[in-house]
């Protein structure tokens, strides 16, 4: 297996992701021996990385390469790029489209326990939006990113599935 790289942005941080083989990559240079297993059919896996376990939720974004992920009750969005798709685009002068609107979905299937947010309202990043009871667990999702509430889909006591639209940033 030839090794594979990606870059991975989170916010302003960017990490270098080696895949060496199934069960080890190298994130920034730093070994680890990683076990992958989904859980079910949901897009829930659970990571054993270096001898942690982590359970985390995994969504497409609205774009090609725009990943949703929750991690220990957290929404990251996480920006995935093929690092040779990358350099050519860098070299060809071809900057990433800024991402106006972002439409955030539930990661898992759940319950909403309180929308903390209303249109026209304007959030920063890491604000809690609202609070999504799965599996026994409330889950805070929080904004990616600073923006204005454009939509807020849900409510209060509302039912919804996995991938179901929760709230709009613009």
């Amino acid at each position: 297996m030839s090794v594979k790289v990606y870059i991975a942005t989170i916010g302003d941080r960017t990490y270098r992701i080696e895949i060496l083989d199934e069960h080890h990559i190298k994130i920034n240079g730093q070994d680890y021996e990683v076990d992958f297993t989904a859980i079910g059919g949901y897009p829930i896996y659970s990571i054993l990385a270096s001898g942690r376990s982590f359970e985390v939720s995994v969504h497409p974004g609205d774009e090609a390469s725009l990943w949703h992920v929750l991690l220990r009750g957290r929404l990251y969005e996480v920006l995935v790029e093929d690092e040779e798709e990358r350099r050519l685009r860098a070299q060809a002068g071809v900057a990433r489209e800024d991402r106006r609107t972002v439409r955030i979905k539930s990661p898992m299937p759940g319950l909403v326990v309180e929308v903390k947010v209303e249109p026209d309202q304007e959030v920063a990043k890491g604000d809690v939006l609202l609070i999504l009871e799965s599996m026994k667990m409330q889950n805070e999702i929080k904004a990616p990113r600073d923006g204005r509430v454009s939509a807020v889909f849900v409510q209060a006591g509302q039912s919804v599935a996995q991938g179901e639209p929760l709230v709009q940033l613009d």
